[in-house]
C-alpha cells in the first residue's frame, strides 16, 4: 500500500510559477512510475505528466514546454513545477503512482494509488 499526499497548491496569479509536491509513504516508490493529473471543476480528470522510476517524462501538450515532473527516490517525493501558469490551469491536482518499472502511465484508471489533491487557482 502506497499513501500519497499533496501540497504546494494555492492562490496565483497568471504567468506565476508554483511547484507542487506529493510525497509518498507505506513503501519505497523506487520502482513505481507516477503522475500528475489534474481535474477542473465539470470536467473529467486530465493528464499533465508522468515520470518512470529512471527520470523519462511525458506531458501533455497543455503543459509541455512549461511544466517539469522530477523525482527525488531519496525522499520519496515527486515534484510538478509549472511556469507561466495561466486561468485554465485551475483545477485539483492529484498524484499517483503505480508499479511500472520503465513504463509511463496516461490514463487515470491505469494508476492504483491517489491522493488527496491540492488545489491550484491561477486568477488576477
Amino acid at each position: 500500500q502506497v499513501q500519497l499526499v499533496e501540497s504546494g497548491g494555492g492562490l496565483v496569479q497568471p504567468g506565476d510559477s508554483l511547484t507542487l509536491s506529493c510525497a509518498a509513504s507505506g513503501r519505497t516508490f523506487s520502482g513505481y512510475s507516477l503522475g500528475w493529473f489534474r481535474q477542473a471543476p465539470g470536467k473529467e480528470r486530465e493528464f499533465v505528466g508522468g515520470i518512470n522510476w529512471s527520470g523519462g517524462s511525458v506531458y501533455a501538450d497543455s503543459v509541455k514546454g512549461r511544466s517539469t515532473i522530477s523525482r527525488d527516490n531519496s525522499k520519496n517525493s515527486v515534484y510538478l513545477q509549472m511556469n507561466s501558469l495561466k486561468p485554465e490551469d485551475t483545477a485539483v491536482y492529484y498524484c499517483a503512482a503505480r508499479q511500472g518499472g520503465l513504463s509511463i502511465w496516461i490514463r487515470a484508471d491505469e494508476y492504483d494509488y491517489w491522493g488527496q489533491g491540492t488545489q491550484v487557482t491561477v486568477s488576477s
